[in-house]
């Protein structure tokens, strides 16, 4: 699917012309370069001021605030809105009403590729709260389970629209100096969103009907960022491949300073130089110098899910229950756990690498289920209650410490401008497509194979990232977006 510009004006500009701009060819090579890693400019002692591209990046994360408000809006009202709508009891509907969101964004993400480069980054992000406020309104005026779904379905269609588009926007408007630590922000979005759904579904079994408030509460951010939006800076990489050179380099001043603007271009200018300026096919990216990145990316996100994350996540309740431990103290604690690592992973984003942190979370996850495989045997008494809850709140804290954060972060860094909305849309729905048979099986697995065998499975394959991630991935920390492309290129 391919958008066309809509005028003439806009006329591609070959890479190979921009090139020859002595301006963007030859900047001042004592400028162009800082300690930091950031572009400079004459003059300039240090990279681009992370103040600039503060606001822009706040706009874009509420996109993931959404994200985690939506995840688990329903985990509190669900008794309350079962009995309402009249499916009690129903373990299917209300598996249904929980799951059907996976289907909505492994559709919307298949999309959200030609969306983000047809109409840009930032139309995206306002398209993509439109099925949000529809859905969320429709859940909450529903009086029957198909309405109910309906609407569900709509929102997921813009939980996997938004989220790589916000990937996407944060990577290409960020500094060097401080993209890591803005590419946490949609980890910590997302938990402050988990962490409010819970707050906010708190009143429903004293108020009647309040699950209806719950999802009118949500569609109070989609229309506040739908609105920021028009304010904030398109994608410069966007705009520069569009052939819109003027237009980028504008949206490269309001966001690192007038000083920056000549080596941002240049670098722009030197990592597409020799490209012909066509959208690729998705078909494209499964052979060629494509495919080794976009294999990379793929198989990151599926080790992801394959290391029992969301298991942990949608079936934690049950383990907490089952050793006599409240589910609504347990959401709080796992809610504490995810934000604590975000947050801690923010700070070492830019110091320690992507790489560092994707290695050490995959060993901590491992260990970790390893103690809930071991906590599984009640044999062991008291010490399986500690083993079982104790391991879980260390695999939510090891998870939100690197695995969680950095692929989406390191994927459009590693992505070249060429192909980064679409291969960033292909990885997020292999993300959908594994996080959905992962939850449709669990309880299965767990009753055929047992706790001790399934949890030794995905500890095992925490195993297997942490050697993939070592073996074959690349640190980003502190590189230029068109460094990064560069030097990738270098090496196939």
């Amino acid at each position: 699917m391919r958008w066309k510009l809509g005028t003439a004006a806009y006329k591609r500009v070959p890479s190979r012309d921009a090139a020859m701009d002595p301006d963007l060819e030859t900047p001042d090579p004592a400028a162009e370069k800082t300690p930091d890693g950031g572009g400079g400019g004459a003059g300039a002692g240090a990279g681009p001021s992370w103040r600039r591209s503060l606001p822009h990046v706040c706009v874009a994360t509420v996109t993931s605030f959404l994200f985690g408000y939506h995840t688990g809006v329903v985990n509190e009202p669900l008794e309350s809105i079962s009995a309402d709508l009249g499916f009690a009891g129903n373990t299917l509907a209300e598996g249904l009403v929980v799951s059907i969101c996976l289907g909505g964004a492994f559709v919307g993400c298949l999309f959200s590729g030609s969306v983000a480069d047809g109409i840009g980054r930032r139309r995206a992000f306002q398209l993509s709260t439109l099925p949000m406020i529809v859905g969320a309104a429709l859940s909450a005026l529903t009086n029957s389970l198909e309405g109910m779904l309906f609407g569900r379905l709509l929102v997921g269609a813009g939980m996997g629209l938004g989220p790589p588009v916000a990937s996407l926007y944060i990577t290409e408007v960020s500094p060097p100096s401080v993209r890591g630590m803005y590419g946490s922000f949609v980890q910590i979005a997302t938990c402050l969103g988990i962490l409010f759904s819970l707050l906010v579904g708190t009143p429903v079994k004293d108020i009647d009907r309040w699950w209806r408030v719950c999802f009118w509460v949500s569609a109070v951010p989609a229309v506040l960022q739908a609105i920021a939006m028009e304010f904030c800076v398109e994608s410069p990489q966007w705009l520069y491949k569009c052939g819109r050179t003027n237009e980028a380099e504008m949206q490269f001043e309001k966001l690192l300073g007038p000083l920056h603007v000549k080596s941002a271009m240049a670098e722009l200018s030197r990592s597409e130089r020799g490209d012909d300026g066509e959208s690729v096919k998705f078909s494209e990216l499964f052979y060629g110098r494509h495919f080794n990145v976009v294999f990379i990316g793929t198989t990151l996100f599926a080790l992801q899910q394959l290391s029992g994350i969301n298991s942990v996540f949608y079936f934690s309740s049950t383990v907490f229950r089952s050793v006599g431990v409240p589910s609504s103290l347990a959401n709080i604690c796992m809610g504490i756990a995810n934000l604590l690592g975000s947050i801690i992973a923010m700070l070492l984003m830019d110091k320690l690498g992507r790489k560092m942190l994707l290695v050490g979370s995959f060993f901590f996850m491992a260990f970790s289920m390893g103690l809930q495989a071991i906590g599984a045997n009640r044999h062991l008494g008291s010490a399986s209650v500690y083993l079982s809850v104790g391991g879980i709140l260390l695999f939510v804290l090891a998870f939100s410490l690197g695995a969680g954060p950095v692929p989406g972060l390191l994927l459009p860094e590693i992505f070249p401008n060429k192909i980064r909305a679409k291969a960033m849309a292909l990885c997020m729905s292999v993300h959908w497509g594994v996080n959905f048979f992962v939850s449709l099986l669990f309880l299965r697995l767990l009753e055929q194979l047992g706790p001790q065998v399934l949890y030794t499975m995905f500890s095992s394959a925490c195993v297997v990232g942490a050697i993939f991630v070592r073996r074959h991935v690349v640190e980003t920390k502190g590189k230029t977006l068109q460094e990064i492309e560069v030097s990738l290129l270098q090496t196939q």
